[in-house]
């Protein structure tokens, strides 16, 4: 190395350091312009994560993203039509636990401008005409209540009538204890329109993604002719901790990922978010939807 090359080398490591001294410098000063990635730990602008739908740049960690968010991902600008939204969550049960479920209704409604847990209606993928049901965890866990599962047989009666293939977007801890056997029912409410479906020789395609457990896996989540989860998700029925008290065995690391479930022949794909639409897209012109 000659000596120019060592000045060369010390300018180059000089300026990399000070722009990283003006990143620091930027964090303590706009602590609302970055983040902290929950899976790599790196140092991110907010702004660099949504231009990137929401998927960590350095690490490829998906993160989880609301109903609304995912209908501007998946769908044709300005495509989706809204069904049902007349139907909303009631309190049958008087149901109290440290607060009563009419409040953490109201609560929930408030933090994401949504009825209920599920959006329903008619969209296109690439102009390929779906009837859709789009899951949002951030309310109250993405619970399965009587207004998602009359949400979602609606729009499978709805897709029947019209001849419209079937997607359901599913994020969800499972059935809402709120509403006791009411939510349970859902599950043979919406498995018996997903028969139906099958008898009328429909498409229907199941997008499972982070997290899907509970019983919408045991329902309409898991019913579909193909079935496509996106990176990373995961997916089960009972939670990791709980299969590992009752049966006393340590579980794999990737166990219930969407990897972990496509080597094991329980979903057939395994996409990318940046690659989903295309993905559905494609299954969508192999059935020859119009």
């Amino acid at each position: 190395m000659t000596v120019q090359d060592w000045f060369e080398k010390r300018k180059e490591a000089q300026i990399q350091r000070r722009a990283l001294e003006a990143k620091a410098a930027q964090v303590v000063e706009n602590p609302d312009l970055w983040t902290k990635c929950v899976h790599c730990d790196a140092q991110l602008l907010k702004s660099d994560i949504e231009e990137n739908m929401m998927v960590c740049p350095v690490c490829d960690y998906h993160y989880r993203i609301n109903a609304r968010t995912r209908i501007a991902q998946l769908f044709d600008e300005g495509s989706f039509e809204e069904m049902f939204s007349e139907i909303k969550p009631t309190d049958p049960l008087d149901f109290v636990d440290t607060e009563s479920y009419k409040d953490r209704i109201a609560k929930a409604q408030e933090k994401t401008g949504l009825d209920d847990a599920v959006l329903a209606g008619l969209a296109s993928i690439d102009g390929h005409k779906v009837a859709v049901a789009i899951m949002d965890f951030d309310f109250m866990g993405g619970s399965m209540g009587s207004v998602v599962g009359e949400k979602v047989t609606r729009i499978i009666e709805k897709a029947i009538e019209l001849r419209l293939p079937v997607i359901t977007i599913t994020s969800s801890g499972g059935a809402r204890m709120q509403e006791s056997a009411l939510s349970l029912m859902q599950m043979a409410k919406t498995s018996c329109a997903c028969s139906r479906l099958d008898d009328e020789g429909i498409l229907y395609i199941n997008l499972l993604t982070e997290p899907t457990f509970g019983g919408v896996t045991a329902s309409f989540g898991t019913l579909g002719d193909i079935i496509v989860a996106e990176q990373g998700a995961r997916i089960g029925f009972a939670g990791r901790r709980v299969i590992e008290q009752t049966i006393r065995q340590k579980l794999p690391s990737d166990f219930q990922t969407a990897e972990y479930l496509l080597k094991y022949g329980q979903v057939d794909v395994v996409s990318s978010r940046k690659e989903l639409k295309k993905t559905l897209a494609n299954i969508l012109s192999m059935y020859g939807s119009n």
